[in-house]
C-alpha cells in the first residue's frame, strides 16, 4: 500500500478500513461473537475507539507470520469459548465493503451442509498464465474457475484439524480441501472489494457511499409502507 501504517488502520470515510468490516459483521444477530486476531505487537488498535461497535467484539493478539497462522493462533485462542460444532466465519480485514445480506445468504446455504464453504465469484475474465519475463506461456480456460472471497465459513474442529494438518495454506477452504473435503461455493458479487492498491481505497469508498444510500432509499420505502 506503499504507507507505514497497516491497511487495514488506513483511514476510509474517517474510520479505519476495519471498523467498517467489524461494523458488518458485529451488526448481524447470528453472529454471536466477532474476534479480531491481532499481532502480538499491534499498539494501533488501543488507539481507536471500537466501542460502538457492541460488545460482541473481542481482540485477540495471537496473530502469526502468515494467514494460516494467524487463523489457526485464534482458534487455539477460543477453544475454551466455542463447541467443536460451531461454525466459524473466517473474514479478511481488508474486506470492508462485504455487505450483511452476503453474510446471511453464506449462512442461510450452509447451515445443513455437511462441509461448509465461502463466497466466491465466476471468472469473467480471461486467463493468462506468464513466464517470468511476463510473457504469455498459455491461455486458461476459464470455466468452472471462481475467485475466492471471504467469509469462508466451516465448523470450528473441523477447520482447526485442517488448519493443523497443513499451514502453509493461502486460505481456509485449501486447508479443509487438504483433508480431502469439498467446499461449497456460494456467489457473492464483486462489491466484496479485498484493499490491496492504494486505487482500492478510492472503489472501496464509493461502493461504501453506494451502499449508504440504498440503505437510506430501503428505510425510506419501509417508512412510506402503509
Amino acid at each position: 500500500m506503499g504507507s507505514g501504517l497497516s491497511k487495514q488502520y488506513m483511514p476510509l470515510l474517517g474510520k479505519p478500513l476495519i471498523h467498517h468490516t467489524l461494523g458488518t459483521l458485529c451488526a448481524l444477530s447470528a453472529i454471536e461473537r466477532v474476534f479480531v486476531v491481532l499481532s502480538p505487537n499491534d499498539s494501533e488498535w488501543m488507539r481507536h475507539d471500537w466501542s460502538a461497535l457492541g460488545p460482541h467484539l473481542k481482540p485477540l493478539f495471537c496473530g502469526g507470520a502468515t494467514r494460516a497462522e494467524s487463523v489457526l493462533g485464534g482458534l487455539r485462542s477460543i477453544e475454551n469459548e466455542v463447541a467443536a460444532m460451531d461454525w466459524i466465519l473466517v473474514h479478511d480485514a481488508a474486506r470492508p465493503c462485504v455487505s450483511g445480506w452476503q453474510i446471511e445468504r453464506l449462512m442461510r446455504e450452509l447451515a445443513h451442509d455437511e462441509v461448509g464453504g465461502l463466497l466466491a465469484v465466476p471468472v469473467a475474465d480471461t486467463l493468462k498464465r506468464a513466464n517470468g519475463r511476463q510473457r504469455v506461456t498459455e491461455t486458461v480456460a476459464r470455466e468452472n474457475l471462481w475467485c475466492a472471497q471471504t467469509p469462508q465459513m466451516f465448523r470450528y474442529a473441523v477447520l482447526r484439524h485442517a488448519l493443523e494438518s497443513a499451514q502453509d495454506v493461502t486460505d481456509e477452504s485449501a486447508a479443509i480441501e487438504a483433508a480431502g473435503l469439498r467446499p461449497r461455493l456460494i456467489e457473492g458479487d464483486a462489491f466484496n472489494l479485498k484493499v490491496t492498491r492504494p486505487s482500492d481505497l478510492f472503489l472501496a469508498e464509493w461502493i461504501l457511499r453506494y451502499h449508504e444510500e440504498e440503505e437510506r432509499k430501503r428505510e425510506i420505502a419501509r417508512k412510506d409502507m402503509p
